[in-house]
């Protein structure tokens, strides 16, 4: 290799003259080698169209025209082969143009689908509307938009210098335009229009000028075919506001019924009643969802903007979001029980929060150069790209519906995947909504897709599913555990689990007593203890236990207990009636074992779900409610002996949970021990449920493995890729 670098150098290396036939790309890129042969399977056709993408372009004969296909998909799980036939001379069968695109057959009988199609007079079209023509007729202008089209007609003049006059019926593109062409005249209409929304991929689907403004002016009114979603929704006049609450499938941006049309009732846990009835998920739905999930991946508008737009469009949900939050505080109201003014602040406005933490790290996902050993005499250079895994899966519960969904969504998107939600099937409705606002956002569709349903059902087949990669969970040890099975049976899914809880919290004789009343209270009556990481038992030291008992239940008896949408309610429904049993069931058995109920411990006597504060004194290590969470508004209060701080930490670790844990105390050096020793993911230091969108949130043992919120979430849902190269 030396010599040869050598005669080189010298000029004296043999010469051997290159044949010129085939030495360029002309004879491939010439639009007659492109023609479509039919007569072979599916993925070879799929291969020569996406092969011929741009130029020239893959193209057949059918309706007496030369066709152009673009933008190629294998991923056709889900699609049925229903709409107008599009016989094509040759073809194996006639295509068949449906609301995804058109869809065509190999020889092995096999589909793929095709979204774009450029017609004989250049013009591109979304293949789904081949056969409606022109589309619905010329828009006759106003005043106001004649002015913006004559604005509009000046920009294009200024692009295309060498166009004497731009007529209805200049194309772009063919009057030399090119891609920097694009992104200039997006932006100068944005600028003549007020920031109108607009994409490079209109001006090239809209690429002659008369319908360019065509386009242009039904995104002005606000009535754009393409933008345009078709919602059924239910409507509630509550809060002195009027609802709008979409209550079908959200799959591929758009809003439809369950396979069959099933439904399920979801329930006002205020007074019982039915709020309305929810499309129920099936099987054959999850395979269509994860089907858009992955095309939008693989060949979407997402995986190809920039991560500087997927966080502008982060931000802009988040702006929506606060637009509506007193609308969605109130639908939590109303389907979880959530006290409205908790809502507002909790429920919904960590949920904003959290979008826009994760819209600021889009652009700041980056890898690492690495040294390594160098391949002597030549050097190497070593990289790593942070990629997103792909379609996501993330099943959430029932007790913070928007938040959860917010907490892992957030992420989720900003590391670019694409995701399919299964919300509980109990608290469906802000779920939806928020869908709702995706599409308001800009959201590309299939990005985010809702499948309200049960999850021994949608959550199973999402687990089970080949083409999800990663699944995010929330929600009990048992049914996480037969997840993360599923995960590894199927495909070895990369997996999050954030699961049950018994967390304790140490309240020792030094600490300011009044704030430890008031933040024990918090820690187990916030959201109606519903709430993952509530101080499941209350460990106070000896000498202050009567009077720390005393004051909680002077505190409980002020509680107000009511309609959660009343301002001064303090306590409201538990979130369904199978939950208000199992609490009932919890305290019967507290009693049984011997443990003092001080107050509390049975359902309201009125109309729904509602189920006393409740407070139980000398808890015993083996019972039965010091062991396992009740998720609900039950403090159960053990005494531990003055001084005996190791006893008492061996105790309070005495659980196979470990999600969160807390200590009161004045001695700094006892908080710095006691957080060092508690085995949790979170430790709260004379504070509790002080949790933030950049701290990370996860837990030990089993309460699962993984974390929401802070730049550790994002890797939740990243994959490292490692580049060496050699030169």
């Amino acid at each position: 290799m030396v010599q040869a670098v050598r005669l080189i150098a010298e000029g004296k290396a043999p010469r051997l003259p290159q044949p010129e036939e085939g030495a360029t790309y002309e004879g491939i890129q010439k639009k007659e080698t492109a023609k479509i042969n039919w007569d072979q399977p599916a993925e070879a056709i799929h291969n020569w169209i996406r092969g011929n993408d741009k130029v020239p372009g893959a193209w057949t004969e059918a309706c007496e025209q030369k066709l152009t296909f673009f933008n190629s998909t294998l991923n056709t799980s889900g699609l049925v082969p229903e709409g107008d036939t599009l016989p094509i001379p040759g073809a194996h069968r006639p295509g068949v143009v449906t609301k995804a695109g058109l869809i065509l057959f190999g020889n092995d009988d096999r589909m793929l689908l095709v979204k774009n199609i450029q017609l004989e007079d250049g013009k591109m079209i979304p293949a789904s509307n081949f056969f409606k023509g022109a589309g619905s007729s010329a828009l006759e202008l106003t005043e106001a938009e004649l002015v913006i089209a004559e604005a509009v007609r000046s920009a294009w003049q200024r692009i295309l210098p060498n166009v004497l006059e731009v007529e209805d019926s200049t194309d772009f593109f063919k009057s030399g335009a090119a891609s920097v062409d694009v992104v200039r005249l997006v932006e100068e209409v944005k600028e003549l229009c007020d920031g109108l929304e607009l994409e490079n991929e209109d001006v090239y689907m809209a690429s002659t000028f008369g319908d360019f403004i065509q386009l242009l002016v039904r995104k002005l009114r606000g009535d754009d075919e393409e933008g345009e979603c078709s919602i059924d929704y239910v409507e509630m006049v509550v809060n002195k506001r009027t609802l709008h609450m979409p209550h079908q499938l959200f799959i591929g941006g758009a809003f439809m019924d369950a396979e069959g049309t099933k439904t399920f009732e979801t329930i006002n846990p205020t007074d019982g009643s039915v709020i309305c009835q929810v499309s129920l998920a099936q099987v054959t739905d999850v395979d269509k969802a994860v089907a858009a999930a992955k095309d939008a991946f693989e060949n979407g508008l997402w995986g190809r903007i920039s991560a500087r737009d997927r966080g502008r469009l982060l931000y802009r949900l988040a702006d929506l979001m606060e637009q509506h939050q007193e609308e969605l505080a109130t639908i939590e109201a109303l389907d979880a029980g959530a006290v409205y003014t908790l809502a507002l602040k909790t429920h919904v406005g960590m949920s904003i929060q959290t979008f826009r933490y994760f819209a600021g790290w889009c652009d700041k996902i980056q890898g690492s150069t690495i040294p390594i050993n160098q391949a002597r005499p030549n050097r190497n250079l070593t990289l790593t790209r942070k990629e997103p895994v792909g379609v996501c899966g993330i099943i959430i519960p029932w007790n913070y519906p928007l938040m959860m969904l917010s907490w892992k969504t957030a992420a989720c998107l900003a590391a670019g995947n694409t995701v399919v939600i299964k919300p509980a099937q109990v608290t469906p409705l802000t779920a939806l909504k928020f869908a709702e606002l995706t599409l308001k956002a800009g959201i590309p569709k299939g990005v985010v897709n809702i499948l309200p349903g049960s999850g021994s059902l949608v959550g199973q087949r999402l687990s089970d599913h080949p083409d999800v990669r990663k699944i995010g969970f929330t929600g009990s040890t048992e049914v996480g555990k037969h997840i993360m099975k599923s995960c590894a049976v199927s495909n070895v899914k990369k997996v999050s689990l954030e699961l049950g809880g018994k967390s304790p919290l140490i309240i020792f004789a030094d600490c300011d007593l009044n704030k430890a009343v008031q933040m024990g209270m918090s820690s187990v009556f916030f959201n109606k203890g519903e709430n993952c990481i509530a101080a499941g038992r209350l460990f106070v030291e000896d000498s202050i236990h009567d009077e720390f008992v005393r004051r909680v239940v002077e505190e409980v008896r002020k509680m107000k207990v009511g309609n959660p949408l009343d301002r001064d309610t303090d306590h409201g429904p538990q979130n369904h009636h199978a939950h208000l049993m199992k609490l009932t069931e919890y305290c019967q058995r507290g009693v049984k074992e011997g443990a003092t109920l001080i107050c509390g411990g049975k359902q309201v006597p009125r109309p729904g779900f509602f189920f006393e504060p409740t407070v139980f004194t000398d808890v015993e290590d083996h019972m039965f409610i010091a062991k396992e969470e009740s998720f609900g508004p039950v403090m159960i209060i053990s005494r531990f002996a003055d001084g005996d701080v190791d006893a008492v930490l061996s105790r309070a670790n005495a659980t196979e949970f470990g999600l969160a844990s807390g200590v009161f105390t004045r001695d700094i050096n006892k908080a710095l021990y006691v957080s060092d020793k508690l085995q949790a993911g979170t430790v709260f230091v004379n504070t509790y449920n002080k949790t933030d969108v950049a701290a990370p949130f996860g837990g030990f043992k089993q309460s699962g493995f993984g974390k929401d919120l802070g730049e550790a979430a994002l890797n939740e849902y990243l994959r490292v890729k490692t580049v060496t190269f050699e030169y």
